[in-house]
């Protein structure tokens, strides 16, 4: 439950979330597993696993969890079987297959492999906090975030949202932290950071390197610009901001996720409660605080 990347995006309109509604919405795309002849399945699961229930809510903040099933058939293993049987049937014919008779062979070789494929499971969380009209996706890439995104879209017949984006260009800021040694009191600067040059695509990483170094400044005077920076917020979490605004890595603090620990185990939905409770706190907290330390949002035309 506790989220390891965000991608934060604003809803441009009000929606009912009413747990009534939800419910019925969700239903229509309640993830159900692959069948014999099925590539893939996308759909909604429940996120506490004693519930029936398709979302979680806390008041004004709602948890959704898509989960999607892939069959995992190799190329390889497709290629070498459609090979032999274009062989076979050309020999006994004494003829070449024409494209439109391969491609009806492939088919068939994938309908043959799929029962006996592995599949391949991913959960992805979206977290709505209906108060402030934002909606957080636990995701590293945009494609999965979108793609999450445009399930909920599905179920709820609309979803207007766009990419969270700040008023301060990030990395001119972050840059602007390291160089002059100007990071908010509230945030420490870890030793991991990106930098790239305006007019060029080289790119340098640092790991377990001093960002007050002297090689590191020169690199900023020159026109580096750090598009990834590891900062620490003491006693809460530990997370990699983007030039886009997204957040990766995030490892809550040992003192956060054990502060719940006094609730027994078997009351699992008392700790799911609370933990999500915390996680939401925190994320939105901390989502203010950049919004301060970058200039609100920026405008939209």
């Amino acid at each position: 439950m506790w989220f390891k990347n965000v991608m934060t995006y604003r809803l441009t309109k009000e929606l009912d979330w009413s747990a009534e509604y939800l419910q019925a919405q969700l239903a229509q795309c309640e993830f159900h597993p692959c069948g014999q002849g099925d590539m893939q399945k996308f759909g909604w699961i429940s996120p506490l696993k004693t519930s029936e229930l398709l979302h979680f809510s806390v008041g004004k903040q709602i948890l959704f969890v898509a989960r999607k099933e892939e069959k995992m058939l190799p190329a390889q293993v497709i290629k070498r079987e459609l090979a032999q049987r274009i062989n076979e049937l050309e020999q006994k014919e004494n003829r070449k297959l024409k494209k439109v008779e391969k491609q009806a062979l492939k088919d068939d070789v994938v309908a043959m492999l799929l029962p006996r494929a592995f599949s391949k499971y991913q959960e992805t969380a979206i977290w709505v906090d209906s108060e402030n009209q934002l909606i957080y996706v636990d995701a590293a890439s945009s494609k999965r975030a979108e793609d999450a995104l445009a399930l909920l879209r599905k179920s709820l017949g609309s979803l207007p949202v766009v990419p969270l984006a700040f008023a301060y260009e990030p990395s001119a800021v972050m840059s602007k932290w390291v160089s002059e040694e100007d990071t908010p009191e509230w945030l420490i600067p870890l030793e991991d950071a990106e930098l790239r040059g305006d007019q060029d695509n080289a790119i340098i990483r640092c790991k377990q390197q001093a960002l007050d170094a002297q090689e590191i400044l020169l690199l900023l005077q020159s026109g580096k610009v750090i598009t990834k920076l590891a900062l620490e917020w003491e006693a809460h979490l530990m997370f990699v901001l983007n030039e886009d605004g997204t957040l990766k890595r995030l490892k809550f603090a040992d003192e956060v996720r054990e502060k719940n620990d006094d609730i027994l185990k078997e009351d699992v939905a008392q700790r799911f409660d609370a933990d999500f409770v915390l996680m939401t706190g925190i994320l939105a907290k901390l989502t203010e605080n950049l919004l301060d330390e970058f200039g609100g949002e920026k405008e939209r035309l």
